[in-house]
């Protein structure tokens, strides 16, 4: 249990029986009343961000989030295969359980998979990753206008815009936090 006068950014919690990460706090002393807390919480099974109201000093239920190290082995269809890097175990997720991330997965790519009391609820990329251009369009000659970008389907069947430098079989850098270029490997 956390006092809401002790809640910070990045503390997970447990209300309503659903889970929370705190992603900002205020504290309101109205000049009549009691002060209360405002918080910014994203819902951890569906990604929905609202604000909620507390009454300042009461209790909340701390939610321990675990995290795993886990390397991607491959998918087959709709499941995705993971395996723990300390104890060797296989985790089969849902292609519902890690969503658009599915497009920055290639094998042997190490992830944290959370879990709350052994349900997961969703895959930590790393900040960047290395994708192989697989195919693109041919710079056109004398296109030269200001930062001129192209589609590039990567290895993943990820679509990126990439500059015209950027050709087939190149290994290019991308953010996984917008999925845009960053740079060439």
């Amino acid at each position: 249990m956390i006092s809401t006068n002790d809640l910070k950014n990045g503390i997970t919690i447990e209300v309503d029986g659903a889970i929370y990460v705190v992603m900002e706090t205020q504290h309101v002393k109205p000049g009549k009343g009691a002060a209360i807390v405002k918080a910014k919480l994203k819902n951890l099974r569906t990604g929905a961000i609202f604000e909620k109201t507390f009454n300042a000093g009461i209790k909340v239920a701390t939610a321990r989030i675990e995290k795993q190290l886990m390397q991607y082995l491959y998918n087959m269809g709709d499941t995705y295969y993971f395996m723990n890097m300390a104890t060797y175990e296989q985790l089969e997720l849902d292609k519902s359980a890690i969503n658009d991330q599915a497009k920055f997965l290639k094998e042997n790519l190490e992830v944290y998979i959370t879990s709350y009391e052994g349900e997961v609820l969703g895959m930590d990329l790393p900040d960047k990753v290395e994708l192989v251009i697989t195919h693109t369009e041919a710079a056109v000659k004398g296109n030269t206008t200001n930062n001129a970008l192209k589609d590039a389907e990567c290895e993943t069947g990820l679509i990126v815009k990439v500059p015209l430098f950027v050709e087939e079989n190149d290994t290019i850098i991308i953010s996984t936090s917008d999925g845009k270029y960053v740079s060439r490997a």
